[in-house]
């Protein structure tokens, strides 16, 4: 029994080994196949990661930390023995457990995020305010409130000591709510979006870093600083220890120019803003007088305040009224004022005059340029006027004729219709200005049959062509056989239909009605052609769109479909009025549709001849530029041919040479080294560009050293010698 047990040992080990073999190789394996699979994911690429989301390389990242640390695992099991195999089989399992473990709790993560992706996106996003939105806009007038009572009362309590004592407690009040104020609009100004690209900023990070990186955030810090700490040292009679909160003033500026844009009344909103801006100097400049005089000593000289005991000037209220009067009388510069007696008094009184000249200039100026643009359109308008009637004056123009004119400027004036509405719109972009269009215009444009079922692209481009159009009583929009070049459409007022004599109405046509729409379209066929059929008159004032032929057609053309269809409904309108000539309009083309085709045939042709013709011009002159550098370089070689003429150069030890104008002199031997050179060189490959052997070394006799490289040219034909050089 005993032999048996150990002979059953080794294969009891054996077999509990080949598990283990199988379970390292497995994991070997799938090490392998994770670090070949996988091995892209590894290499650092820095363009996928700019593409790559936060989460997407948290993830990547988290992978592979998983499989390194699968990796180091595994290191430990390779030089393990193979009695030790369970062990290592159950550290295996464990690991393995564990990173199943792992694995499901990143694919739930990722499941929820999955799920919820707006949620994060919520969280990352916060709440963010326009500031063309009204919200910001309230926030501004509650801002304005705390700014205006620091600039207004500050230096009011600063100066009139009994203003700040006798109502303590309210002042403390109003001053700690207003802090309380400026640090929500920091809150809110860490929160106001900003465009970038076009599209409104959300991120909380960089709404932070946008705002800290302006001068206004400097601005709101200083002004936030708990400088009345002061009252625990100086006492609370010193409310001067806040003048930092008038940092603040650009809350209140931006209020004001919110408020002028959005408010109907913008002339009358600046003079009253105007106003202000004085009244608050005056102000200031009316308690600095009283604190002066209080510093020099009431009632020691004629100009400062007289003196307080005096029951008549202790009231708060006479002291500031007094003091209000005199900055008042010294900065409009139209009253008389006590003169200054020290020398301090004579510096205050001079910058007060130099502020005063300047508040004038400021409202003599703003209140000129204000009135003048509340006038703007009526003087235009009357300098219209103006112009008609001294023509119609010069012409002599019936009277009948010129108050039917003038009636005419007055109802345009008396009906607000003098805007023109092309010059107004001008400045907008195309998208705006079809918006406008279609606010305006769209529901008139469609009343039309033919219109009805048409693109919305064609619509929008007819209504930014339709012009408005007054019309007098008696008036005739159009009479019977005129050429029809327009449709209108009646906006406002009364038509007629009449007769021939012009005071027979066979109809009466009212608001939306229209006409004139079947000539414009020209339909072949058609028994009236593009005449009109019918005497139309104006009953009274009458406001009418106009829609022109030429405009017509120019919108048309990119909309080659919707003109057929157009076509089909003027057709069907005509036979069902039996109006239309059915064989014409089964004939072929129009002669006159190819006369306009071949017009514009050749008007194309002329354009194209003449940019022919300029092409050509431009290049004969290019050519001759070309000639004359020609001839240039031709003369600087030909003279720097003539300077080198005369010199003799040595070629080696027994050869020289002598440039002359002839020809070449040759010393002794010369000829057979000449046919040895010429033979070596037929012989010898040509010299590639940039060798330095395919020049000859050459030595004039007076010890220099010239190089003379390839042939560079020669001189024109009148100025060559007889024998060529060599």
């Amino acid at each position: 029994m005993k032999t048996r047990g150990l002979a059953d040992s080794p294969q009891n080990s054996f077999t509990s080994q080949r598990p283990a073999r199988l379970s390292r190789l497995i994991i070997s394996l799938q090490a392998w196949a994770a670090r070949h699979v996988h091995h892209e994911d590894r290499r650092p690429d820095s363009f996928r990661d700019r593409f790559q989301g936060a989460e997407l390389q948290e993830v990547s990242s988290r992978g592979s930390n998983a499989r390194s640390n699968a990796e180091t695992l595994e290191q430990p099991g390779r030089d393990s023995a193979w009695p030790l195999a369970r062990n290592n089989v159950n550290t295996c399992n464990n690991t393995e457990k564990d990173d199943k473990a792992k694995v499901e709790e990143k694919e739930t993560k990722e499941d929820k995020k999955k799920e919820n992706p707006k949620q994060e996106e919520k969280k990352k996003e916060a709440t963010v305010i326009d500031p063309s939105s009204n919200v910001y806009y309230h926030w501004l007038t509650a801002i304005a409130l705390p700014v205006f009572y620091n600039w207004c009362l500050l230096v009011c309590r600063a100066c009139f000591d009994e203003l700040q004592s006798d109502h303590l407690m309210m002042w403390l009040v109003l001053d700690y709510s207003s802090d309380v104020l400026y640090v929500l609009d920091m809150v809110v100004r860490a929160r106001t979006g900003f465009l970038e690209q076009g599209l409104m900023v959300k991120d909380a990070d960089r709404l932070w870093k946008h705002y800290t990186k302006t001068i206004q955030f400097k601005l709101d810090l200083l002004s936030l600083i708990p400088t009345d700490l002061g009252y625990l040292k100086l006492g609370m009679n010193y409310p001067e220890l806040r003048f930092n909160r008038l940092l603040r003033f650009s809350r209140l500026f931006e209020f004001f120019d919110r408020t002028e844009t959005r408010t109907n009344y913008p002339n009358v909103f600046r003079i009253g803003n105007l106003v202000l801006y004085i009244l608050i100097i005056i102000h200031w400049n009316a308690c600095i007088y009283f604190a002066i005089s209080k510093f020099i000593g009431f009632g020691t000289d004629s100009w400062v305040y007289p003196n307080i005991s005096i029951p008549e000037y202790g009231h708060l209220s006479r002291k500031y009224i007094y003091s209000l009067y005199w900055s008042t009388l010294t900065l409009t510069t139209i009253g008389e004022t006590p003169p200054p007696v020290k020398d301090e008094e004579y510096l205050f009184v001079v910058i007060d005059f130099l502020v005063g000249v300047l508040i004038f200039a400021t409202i003599v100026g703003n209140v000129g340029s204000m009135i003048s643009n509340m006038n703007a359109s009526r003087a235009e308008f009357q300098a219209k006027v103006d112009s008609i009637k001294q023509y119609m004056q010069f012409r002599k123009v019936t009277k009948d004729l010129e108050t039917r004119v003038i009636r005419w400027f007055d109802y345009l004036w008396a009906n607000k219709k003098t805007v023109d509405e092309k010059e107004v719109l001008k400045n907008l972009p195309d998208k705006l200005k079809a918006e406008i269009a279609i606010n305006v215009h769209l529901d008139t444009l469609k009343k039309v049959r033919i219109f009805q079922d048409c693109e919305a692209g064609l619509l929008v481009e007819l209504v930014l062509k339709l012009r408005p159009a007054v019309f007098s009583p008696g008036d005739y929009i159009c009479k019977k056989g005129d050429i029809g070049r327009e449709m209108y459409i009646i906006n406002e007022g009364k038509l007629a239909v009449v007769a021939d004599d012009g005071v027979t109405q066979f109809v009466v046509l009212g608001d939306g009605s229209y006409f004139g729409e079947i000539s414009i379209l020209n339909i072949k066929g058609s028994k009236s052609g593009n005449r009109r059929t019918a005497n139309i008159r104006s009953i009274g004032y009458s406001d009418l769109f106009c829609l022109s032929k030429d405009d017509l057609m120019e919108a048309l053309t990119e909309y080659p479909e919707a003109k057929k269809a157009l076509e089909e409904k003027g057709r069907q309108i005509l036979m069902k009025d039996n109006l239309i000539d059915e064989d014409v309009a089964r004939a072929g083309g129009d002669p006159k549709d190819i006369e306009e085709k071949v017009e514009y045939l050749e008007s194309s042709l002329d354009t194209l001849q003449t940019r022919f013709a300029r092409l050509l011009a431009e290049y004969n002159a290019t050519q001759m530029k070309v000639k004359q550098r020609l001839s240039q370089l031709e003369n600087q070689l030909w003279c720097q041919w003539r300077a080198l003429r005369g010199q003799t150069y040595h070629l080696g030890n027994s050869a020289s040479v002598t440039l002359s104008a002839p020809g070449i002199s040759s010393s002794p031997g010369l000829q057979s080294r000449r046919s040895r050179l010429g033979s070596s060189l037929k012989s010898s490959p040509s010299p590639r560009p940039g060798r330095e052997d395919s020049s000859v070394a050459l030595t004039p006799t007076d010890g220099r050293t010239k190089e003379r490289g390839p042939d560079c040219g020669q001189r024109p034909e009148r100025n060559r010698p007889t024998s060529a050089p060599t």
